[in-house]
């Protein structure tokens, strides 16, 4: 069982995240998870904010490979959603309750091996893989919730190369591409 599963079953990860939200808006301080268990296994996330009235983004920031601790992750990436994201509305301690929150736990990235570009599109599994994209030095990526806006493996793979700012047309033999899964856990706005 995963740490992140651990924490799943009465969501204590998604109540972390807005604890740490409501932290770092001036709210409580919040206790840190005891150092056993679910808090303390390394991990990679991705945690998205979206408000409960339209579903308009507020921010979605994460990390890629395993840095820090899977409660430390959230809560850097809880923050730096809802505050350093450039798409970011400037946000209120009365604000926390009027966001949903996903918290998207990342599986190890698997290179994916390929010979053109045609191979790569036939190597990704729609609506399972979040995906990478580099290339020299540009690095871009969405997550697996992205196939439900974008289809096909060719609208996400020109939607990644935009956002590495690249052209929608380009291909290069050495563009690099990685892909993952994810265990996904929500909440709703509570008020």
């Amino acid at each position: 069982m995963s740490a992140a599963h651990e924490a799943r079953g009465d969501d204590t990860l998604v109540r972390w995240a807005r604890a740490r939200l409501r932290e770092g808006l001036g709210g409580p301080p919040e206790p840190h998870p005891p150092p056993a268990g679910w808090a303390s296994a390394p991990a990679a996330t991705f945690v998205t904010l979206r408000w409960r009235d339209d579903g308009r983004l507020q921010g979605c920031v994460g990390s890629l490979e395993p840095k820090r601790s899977l409660a430390d992750d959230v809560a850097h990436n809880v923050v730096a959603a809802a505050l350093e994201d450039p798409r970011a509305e400037p946000l209120e301690l009365g604000d926390v309750d009027r966001l949903s929150i996903e918290v998207s736990v990342l599986s190890p990235l698997e290179a994916v091996h390929f010979t053109s570009e045609a191979g790569a599109l036939a190597s990704l599994r729609p609506g399972v893989d979040g995906v990478v994209l580099e290339w020299r030095g540009r690095r871009a990526t969405l997550l697996p919730l992205m196939w439900s806006r974008l289809p096909t493996a060719a609208d996400l793979m020109t939607a990644l190369k935009r956002k590495a700012g690249l052209p929608a047309a380009f291909w290069s033999d050495d563009i690099r591409l990685w892909r993952y899964t994810v265990d996904l856990y929500e909440e709703e706005a509570p008020s």
